[in-house]
């Protein structure tokens, strides 16, 4: 160090303090950005695929569970589930290996989509976006508890109430009950995250929550129809059980988007 070195020199430069958000970017900087980020995704998928494969009968004890629960009820039936062609198993498989990693990589996956679009973001931004992800991923996780819990083993239940009305022989596969549970768990998953779509047409003025309330009657008939569309059975009692929760997210959601109203009169 020269002696004609001062304290104002050792300090840092202002553009090397700002932070990753603040630094340029090139066209390609954000490809390698993009890169790196189907990379990470694509790791822990494949990380997750292959820790359910090492421990596939466990994986497979805790996704027969609604099955068995339903059959503890019913214990002079028989649920064992047979293969109908040679493949099946395979497909089995490769099923819960690929939308298991898929659950159980997605919280991973969406740091790594937000960590990649954070730069692109302002601070106002990333305050609305940050809590929005985490709101997304809890609903989504609500929403595949409450149908593995209730929905799946309601609808086995009434499943078998209808073959045994019409003396029908259940034999159930694996490539049907393991079809259920993942259109009902991801499904339901999905339309959790109808709250958010609400609250975010609130937040952009598209929509307001004093016409929400106006149509409230027309919101329960929509939502009796999504759940005719993901549930797979026409009873009106899995229906209802569906369609309760989502209409109390509803109203949360009128609740969230009357504060967003309150706070953008107050700034204006």
């Amino acid at each position: 160090m020269s002696d004609d070195t001062t304290p104002a020199d050792l300090e840092p430069n202002p553009d090397e303090k700002a932070g990753y958000r603040d630094r340029p970017m090139g066209f390609f900087d954000h490809l390698e950005d993009l890169r790196w980020t189907l990379i990470k995704c694509v790791a822990v998928l494949l990380f997750f695929a292959v820790l359910i494969g090492l421990f596939m009968r466990s994986f497979n004890d805790v996704l027969l569970w609604p099955l068995h629960t339903v059959q503890a009820a019913n214990p002079s039936l028989q649920f064992d589930l047979g293969t109908t062609s040679v493949m099946e198993g395979f497909n089995v498989v490769i099923q819960m290996c690929f939308l298991g990693s898929i659950v159980l990589s997605a919280p991973f996956i969406l740091i790594f989509v937000g960590q990649f679009v954070s730069p692109a973001l302002t601070e106002r931004e990333l305050k609305a976006v940050l809590p929005l992800c985490l709101a997304a991923l809890l609903l989504f996780i609500c929403g595949a508890l409450f149908s593995y819990f209730l929905l799946v083993p309601s609808t086995l239940r009434v499943s078998v109430q209808l073959n045994e009305y019409f003396g029908f022989v259940m034999r159930w596969t694996p490539g049907s009950y393991y079809g259920l549970l993942t259109w009902l768990v991801l499904g339901v998953g999905a339309s959790f995250e109808f709250p958010l779509l609400i609250l975010m047409l609130v937040y952009m003025g598209l929509m307001t929550t004093a016409t929400l309330r106006k149509y409230r009657r027309h919101a329960i008939v929509v939502l009796f129809i999504i759940a005719a569309i993901i549930t797979p059975t026409p009873d009106p009692f899995t229906q209802t059980l569906f369609v309760a929760p989502l209409y109390v997210l509803f109203e949360l959601a009128i609740l969230a988007g009357r504060r967003v109203e309150r706070k953008r009169e107050l700034a204006g």
